[in-house]
């Protein structure tokens, strides 16, 4: 597992990789920054509808009290957007990997198994419903964890262990789905659950790095289809289904 990992790293940066690492961090930038706007402009309405209801429900004269209150949670909210986008990395990039896995997993099948079939790529609709549904799970992980770093970071421990196993699961069945059909691709995946939730973990260490975690779906990528490859010399090979 090791060995998938520093070989997944030693390619990240490597000429082929390049292109796919430059788009991939274009659109999770994007993606953060939309999620970040779209989350920020929703908390500060949020604050402006309970300040109303405040000096209505109050019968209150004077509103600068109010309008305060309202300006220090709308900084607060904008510094916990900033802080929780290390907890929206998840989902940002499980949505991400959706896009470029095929083109990444082609690469790292034709450099280190170029004596072996190199995969079908998914049709895209099937690797966005696998990478929405990831990003949605995060996303709601995320907002279950949050009350919970107050309690000497437990929230984190949750979150990071939660990820592991989501992003373990989404990285490996897009992988795996380039040579089986969905329901065997699963069946491996439950097959080997225990290793792939620790193989989870690098790919959850990863995505924790500030910067760095944009390129994570090169890292999981790579590093599942390493795993697929060893996961499958233990498991027969059912012949992929000619359609989905």
């Amino acid at each position: 597992m090791l060995n998938a990992a520093l070989k997944a790293l030693s390619q990240m940066f490597s000429p082929p990789f390049r292109t796919v690492l430059l788009k991939s961090i274009g659109l999770a930038l994007l993606l953060v920054v939309l999620i970040g706007f779209g989350l920020y402009r929703f908390l500060i309405w949020l604050a402006a509808i309970g300040e109303t209801w405040a000096q209505g429900a109050l019968n209150a004269t004077a509103s600068w009290p109010f309008t305060l209150l309202a300006w220090m949670i709308s900084v607060i909210v904008g510094l916990g957007i900033v802080v929780g986008f290390v907890f929206l990395m998840p989902a940002v990039t499980a949505l991400v990997a959706s896009f470029f896995a095929d083109d990444i997993a082609a690469e790292v099948e034709r450099t280190y198994y170029p004596d072996e079939p190199v995969g079908i790529a998914l049709p895209l609709p099937r690797a966005l419903l696998e990478g929405v549904k990831t990003a949605l799970l995060a996303g709601a992980i995320y907002l279950v964890s949050v009350p919970f770093l107050l309690f000497a970071g437990f929230g984190a421990v949750i979150f990071f262990f939660a990820t592991a196993y989501l992003l373990g699961r989404e990285y490996f069945l897009l992988a795996a789905m380039r040579f089986r059909p969905a329901a065997e691709a699963k069946r491996l995946r439950k097959l080997h659950q225990g290793t792939l939730f620790i193989g989870g973990m690098f790919i959850a260490a990863f995505v924790t790095i500030p910067l760095l975690n944009l390129a994570t779906p090169l890292f999981g990528t790579a590093f599942m289809v390493h795993m697929h490859k060893r996961l499958s010399r233990q498991t027969p090979l059912i012949a992929r289904a000619e359609t989905r």
